[in-house]
């Protein structure tokens, strides 16, 4: 199943609310503190862009202002076009000045996340992670550590955003696994075309992703990728299983 990812960052938001809807633009206008304005505003640019890509709409701004990102009752965002919804489910989120959103057809649960690697104490496992994930954090090398920490917990966040949970959950009812785990299970993954990853692996470049899954408490798995671009960690799941996410181009793809 095609998935479909866009990066933006603050330098890309245009001057001005041309773009925005009139509600977008009364909402955006309750927004007392000038960070939170900011990246509210980049995480609707990249969601209208994503979606305007992949529903083949020109990108001027009239016409992005044509498409509205809503919130659902849960607070997962949804895409209206003429204000009617669109035949897309999106997933957004933002760290240090990078939006992204995944794009997937309407009938698919999904979830991205964006994190950036940095410290954290001793008790940070202990409290947010699982005893698996604990004990695979332990039997990493201590260099790749915070790098596998950032992993785990951008895993999680996706998941909990696919179930339209968000952090309401706790992060241990989400189990995430990559390959090399004893809990990581995967049939498609198992295919030749897949990566094999036993490890989190440090890059300096966006050179494509990696399989890992999340399983749910409440029994639900969903599968999904990673990849990591200096100190800067992505993931992405869904249920149906998707195939490595697609970069949206300058001429999009339709995905309805």
């Amino acid at each position: 199943m095609d998935v479909y990812w866009l990066e933006q960052t603050l330098a890309d938001v245009p001057d001005g609310n041309a773009w925005l809807s009139p509600s977008e633009a009364d909402e955006l206008s309750a927004k007392r503190f000038a960070k939170r304005r900011r990246d509210w505003l980049l995480g609707r640019w990249t969601a209208k862009n994503a979606a305007a890509l992949c529903l083949g709409i020109a990108k001027d701004l009239q016409a992005l202002g044509e498409i509205e990102i809503r919130s659902k009752p849960s607070g997962a965002p949804e895409v209206f076009l003429r204000n009617e919804p669109a035949p897309v489910t999106i997933s957004l989120s933002h760290r240090a000045g990078m939006g992204a959103c995944c794009i997937a057809p309407s009938h698919v649960l999904l979830g991205c996340d964006l994190e950036t690697i940095e410290p954290h104490g001793d008790a940070f496992a202990a409290d947010y992670f699982t005893v698996e994930e604990q004990m695979f954090v332990a039997k990493t090398e201590p260099t790749n550590r915070l790098s596998l920490l950032a992993l785990f917990w951008s895993g999680k966040e996706s998941a909990l955003k696919a179930l339209c949970k968000g952090l309401q959950l706790d992060t241990r009812s989400v189990l995430v696994s990559l390959r090399g785990m004893p809990e990581y299970q995967d049939e498609i993954a198992r295919k030749p075309t897949r990566p094999t990853v036993l490890s989190v692996q440090y890059s300096s470049e966006f050179t494509g992703w990696n399989p890992l899954q999340v399983r749910a408490v409440i029994g639900q798995t969903f599968h999904g990728w990673w990849s990591q671009t200096g100190h800067l960690v992505r993931t992405v799941v869904s249920d149906p299983p998707p195939d490595p996410p697609i970069l949206l181009a300058q001429q999009g793809c339709l995905v309805c």
